[in-house]
């Protein structure tokens, strides 16, 4: 094929080059091409502007490698934005609709044909690149084989096979990718071809709460948001275990673990908790002057802690602790203590988004702290640092307001 320039008719190109097309082919078009016809090529050498520019979410960044996802769902290195097989001082990025120029092709071929259009993709834990499908029309794109038995009898639970994703392997076989052969003819899968133009590659790319390994190095942090409103979904206790084990690996002084964790998983502790540390509370505010109308909206606000379903109650324990001859050095010497804890509870509601649950971290134990020991009959020297609302999200969280770092810096 020439080379393609930006309005090139794709289909018209292909078909002078394979005259031969006939019904139940698959054409694997590489993307690169695509991206020509459609004028998604960029003057000039800003690579790192425009992997910003198709970035929604930054999975993870090493040196200047960029690994990101795409407005498509698409997780791949530098958002898919590549200088490789384009002329000089051009980049190239992705096509806007993958899915709807793999249509357009199909739709100008005489042949009843299935198109694919196909990318470059490195793979977690396995060296070497391969092509996957970025888009496709008329032809089936995965093949799920849950529910049925193999050739001994086992019952299939999880098997689904990128079929698209297959076929686009194959198909850089014969494209190379230094040979200049940027469309191939996939032949012998005619029962993959459909007539309807289908959903595209959309099944392919699997939803966020099915992504086990969403958060990348470079966004797990940002992972955790403060949740107020869960669903009646249970706990897993195992999880919450599991964020405890990160939240006791945070630094604390002089070698020590301050840490220490109740967890509340039985709908009776946590209501007897909580009706004990309300009937302090309004004391408190009755005490404080407040009207009746004021102590029942600040009740109100904190019901956060009743509508979840599991509570963690992390405490401070001050083992290890130095004792000085002056206030000053043990206030000191306090404070350290606490940021440790605050370092503890920050690893664990990190972990608990990486779990999959929401959380939110309510201080009011440390307003009646007498009554939380008595109530779960703790020692005297635990000292309890608020509560954690631990469940799964009643809905997606909100977006969080961007804060620039520069803000907040101040250089010597």
């Amino acid at each position: 094929m020439p080379e393609v320039r930006p309005g090139d008719d794709l289909a018209a190109l292909i078909t002078r080059a394979a005259p031969g097309l006939a019904d139940g082919d698959v054409l694997v078009v590489t993307s690169k091409i695509v991206s020509k016809a459609e004028g998604r090529v960029r003057q000039g050498t800003g690579r790192a502007e425009a992997i910003a520019e198709e970035t929604v979410r930054v999975v993870a960044r090493r040196g200047e490698t960029v690994i990101a996802e795409t407005r498509h769902g698409f997780v791949m290195a530098a958002a898919g934005v590549d200088a490789s097989n384009t002329d000089q001082g051009t980049i190239l990025l992705l096509p806007e609709d993958p899915d709807a120029s793999a249509r357009r092709i199909r739709s100008g071929l005489a042949a009843n044909v299935g198109v694919i259009v196909s990318d470059t993709f490195g793979r977690p834990w396995r060296h070497g690149l391969t092509d996957v499908a970025i888009g496709a029309a008329g032809v089936r794109v995965l093949d799920d084989f849950r529910g049925r038995s193999d050739a001994y009898g086992n019952p299939l639970v999880a098997t689904v096979t990128a079929l698209a994703d297959e076929i686009a392997a194959a198909g850089e076989l014969v494209k190379g990718k230094l040979d200049g052969v940027p469309v191939a003819i996939v032949r012998g899968l005619s029962h993959l071809v459909t007539a309807e133009d289908g959903p595209g590659v959309r099944p392919l790319v699997r939803p966020a709460d099915e992504d086990m390994f969403r958060y990348g190095s470079a966004d797990v942090l940002f992972a955790r948001r403060t949740i107020r409103d869960f669903s009646a979904d249970p706990v897993d206790p195992a999880a919450v275990r599991r964020a405890v084990a990160a939240a006791i690996s945070a630094p604390a002084p002089h070698h020590t673990t301050p840490w220490r964790f109740v967890l509340l998983e039985s709908a009776s502790a946590r209501e007897k908790l909580l009706d004990a540390m309300l009937a302090a509370w309004v004391a408190d505010l009755r005490a404080t002057g407040f009207t009746e109308e004021s102590v029942a909206r600040r009740v109100r606000r904190g019901d956060v802690l009743r509508r979840a379903p599991y509570l963690v109650v992390p405490c401070l324990v001050m083992d290890g602790s130095h004792t000085y001859p002056d206030d000053r050095r043990n206030a000191a010497e306090r404070e350290m203590f606490v940021v440790a804890m605050g370092a503890g509870v920050q690893n664990l509601l990190v972990h608990l988004a990486v779990e999959g649950l929401g959380s939110a971290w309510v201080s009011s134990t440390m307003f009646c702290r007498d009554v939380v020991r008595e109530v779960l009959d703790l020692p005297e020297s635990w000292d309890p640092m608020g509560a954690v609302a631990v469940g799964h999200p009643a809905a997606p969280a909100r977006p969080r307001p961007p804060r620039e770092a520069a803000e907040y810096l101040t250089v010597r």
